[in-house]
């Protein structure tokens, strides 16, 4: 059939990259006698023709010759055919669950999915004839089709179950168990007997313990009513089993001594011509997707099974951070951060298994530890010791280590012990800055370190004024500097970072202009002596610039009649939030600008109430309300405080990413907040953080939590207006 190729009209068709002819050549590559080739065509296909689970109208129209080149004995790479046409199958069944009719590439409506997903159906023998071929390859590829294509929910039963007997390789084995449960949860008809079947393989002391295991996930998976005390405790007996051997004590002592080499394998070094930080993050992406040990898919899925039962998870965990199986230790350092950062409680346990992970010989697991440790901020303080430990296992130069692990491994761990604000991370630092290695990572640490800020701010003020602002992307930006240098607090940087406002100026770089106002603010009437700079920027044309200006000017000076009248014009956007902001900082001198912002928030509220009257979304003004109601509250104080708490709790319950700027104000307000106690409560009783893994997510829920209980014990101590007049 690959003969008719070029009957079809290609390029009326598309894929994620235009016009789809180049497809036919694919397909041929596919076919080629020739690895190198057919490894090229395979990702040239995936890339364009399934990219990122996306499926087209050249993707559909591949189907016949996919399927031809499927059942003909002479293709080579059947099983990476079978597996492709697998993929593209799987993507058409999860899709149709969720929309029948989707927009095509031409912007017209297109039936796409559901298409594929019922030619993938009219082929399900042919899944069937491949599971039972002699190459593994192919059977191992055509499993999971059994469970996906076959709507006979008797017979896909019975062919697993079959294939099971069948099948003596320990990844096909498990591959059948997981199939039995996904075509549980996609047939009714087929979830009692696959139960039954997982029940008898899990509790049968004669079935080998990896399968078992698979039953017992699986089980969790499609039977959740089945998890009970037992689930994690046998879960752990049977990782066991299937682990190997531990160590002798003389070899866990050597895999210790700081004095050895690191033994993992040399990376290839990222192109020199690509910034670093940007070299790092692809690095880190495609690093994010790799297993290291048979069972961590299984205790992933155990893991999103047991779901709240924490303390379930956190045994597991420890088991698995104990494992004397390495590959098992490192799958489990992400799985202990994820359940770390997504759920509050004491885990201080995990937290030091993580840390117990900083071997010195083996940079590679090192690396992962040290990156989940600095994730979770201060709650990293139990593994302070062993990080500090590892750091100062190495000399300072291991920052700049010719080896790329090492390297990795060390800043990661520096990086992480100076968010603690701990001074052994200085010397490594300080290398970073000296030798220019990697200095964009260093910009993590430093403002974390304070009273480090002599050593620290003169280099720092040497890399600003070194700073090339005809170039549109330096390595490390102005805004990065000036942030750090802020946070460091350093006086002797003003100079600096006012010379840096002209040359963006006069650039005409608004955007760095901007973040460099807004440091040189942080210092305050310790920057006064810069005003000369600042204030002629207020009269800017640009209103980002202007704003951060005239926010420069009060912090410098803090004199109302300068700032208030600049204020009139820039509250004209009402999303302009800085100047909002400024002025609530600004307090009862800027009750010019009160009316303003009475408008605003009575607009916005007018404008949600409309919206939810007439069925349409709400709009997304919960930060508009927050920041006014800020505003306000610094402004008219207690006089403001009917209109400032409703608000507040409003943006709160439309967006629960604005808890800690609503919290923020609530603690300023005294009393006037005891309307919110109920929310303030109820956040500070939740066990669970959320699913976020980004960068300060959990600093963010540690000042969530403290700042609930700061408002919880002032109200406790004031008196209740409201009870008073009871009595």
């Amino acid at each position: 059939m690959i003969n008719d190729l070029d009957k079809a009209d290609w390029a009326s068709l598309g894929h994620a990259y235009g016009p789809a002819d180049d497809v036919p050549g694919w397909l041929r590559g596919m076919m080629s006698p020739d690895p190198a080739v057919r490894e090229k065509a395979f990702g040239n296909f995936y890339s364009a023709a399934l990219h990122q689970g996306s499926l087209f109208s050249s993707t559909q129209a591949s189907l016949p010759f996919l399927l031809a080149m499927a059942d003909a004995p002479g293709t080579p790479d059947r099983g990476e055919v079978v597996a492709l046409l697998l993929s593209i199958g799987r993507e058409a069944v999860d899709a149709e669950e969720i929309y029948a009719v989707i927009c095509g590439e031409d912007g017209e409506e297109s039936t796409i999915y559901p298409d594929i997903a019922r030619l993938m159906r009219e082929h399900a023998d042919a899944f069937v004839t491949y599971a039972e071929d002699p190459d593994p390859r192919v059977r191992r590829a055509s499993i999971e089709g059994l469970g996906l294509f076959l709507d006979d929910a008797e017979r896909a039963v019975g062919l697993l179950q079959g294939r099971l007997v069948e099948e003596s390789g320990a990844v096909e084995r498990l591959l059948v168990v997981r199939t039995m449960a996904d075509l549980a949860l996609r047939l009714p008809a087929a979830a009692a007997p696959a139960r039954a079947w997982l029940d008898a393989l899990a509790d049968s002391e004669t079935t080998d313990p990896d399968t078992r295991l698979a039953a017992l996930v699986h089980r969790a998976r499609c039977a959740p009513g089945s998890i009970d005390d037992q689930t994690a405790r046998t879960a752990i007996e049977l990782l066991r089993q299937v682990t190997p051997a531990p160590q002798t004590k003389e070899a866990e002592q050597r895999e210790r001594d700081p004095s050895r080499p690191c033994a993992c394998e040399a990376e290839p070094e990222p192109d020199p011509n690509v910034p670093g930080h940007i070299a790092a993050a692809f690095t880190d992406l495609e690093r994010q997707g790799r297993v290291h040990a048979t069972t961590t898919p299984l205790l992933t899925a155990l893991h999103s099974a047991l779901g709240t039962r924490v303390e379930d998870r956190t045994a597991l965990l420890n088991e698995q951070l104990h494992s004397p199986d390495p590959g098992t230790r490192y799958d489990a350092i992400h799985m202990a951060r994820s359940l770390i950062t997504s759920w509050r409680g004491d885990h201080t346990g995990l937290v030091r298994l993580i840390g117990d992970c900083l071997l010195p010989d083996d940079s590679y697991t090192a690396a992962a530890a040290a990156e989940a440790l600095g994730s979770l901020a201060a709650l990293a303080e139990p593994a302070r010791e062993a990080l500090a430990a590892y750091v100062t296992a190495h000399r300072p130069d291991a920052w700049a280590s010719p080896h790329r692990a090492v390297r990795r491994a060390h800043q990661l761990a520096v990086v992480a012990l100076a968010s603690l604000g701990d001074e052994r991370a200085l010397p490594s630092l300080l290398v970073a800055l000296d030798t220019d290695t990697d200095a964009w990572r260093a910009m993590n640490a430093v403002g974390h370190l304070p009273e480090c800020a002599a050593d620290l701010a003169p280099r720092l003020i040497r890399r600003l004024a070194d700073v090339d602002h005809s170039r549109q992307w330096p390595d490390i930006s102005p805004a990065t500097l000036a942030f750090a240098l802020a946070k460091l607090g350093d006086p002797t940087a003003v100079p600096a970072l006012a010379e840096t406002v002209r040359a963006a100026v006069r650039h005409k770089q608004g955007r760095t202009a901007e973040p460099v106002l807004k440091a040189l603010a942080s210092f305050g009437s310790r920057a006064a002596s810069v005003l000369d700079v600042v204030r002629p920027l207020t009269d800017s044309d640009d209103d980002a610039l202007s704003t951060a200006a005239a926010g420069a000017v009060w912090e410098l000076e803090r004199r109302p009649e300068s700032v208030v009248p600049l204020l009139e014009h820039l509250l004209d956007d009402h999303r302009n939030f800085d100047a909002i902001d400024l002025a609530g900082r600004i307090g009862p001198g800027a009750a010019a600008v009160l009316p303003r912002l009475r408008q605003i928030l009575s607009e916005r509220v007018e404008q949600n109430a409309r919206n939810e009257q007439n069925g349409s979304a709400v709009s997304n003004d919960s930060w508009t309300l927050v920041h006014v109601a800020s505003a306000l509250w610094g402004i008219g104080d207690v006089s403001e405080a009917g209109t400032v708490v409703p608000a507040l709790l409003a943006a709160w319950k439309d967006n629960d990413s604005t808890v800690r700027d609503v919290l923020a104000c609530l603690n300023r307000m005294g009393a006037a907040a005891r309307p919110a106690l109920p929310q303030i409560q109820a956040a500070l009783a939740q066990p669970h953080r959320g699913d976020q893994m980004w960068s300060g997510a959990v600093a963010v829920d540690l000042e969530v939590e403290h700042t609930c209980r700061a408002i919880l014990t002032r109200l406790r101590d004031l008196p209740d207006p409201a009870r008073a007049r009871s009595e």
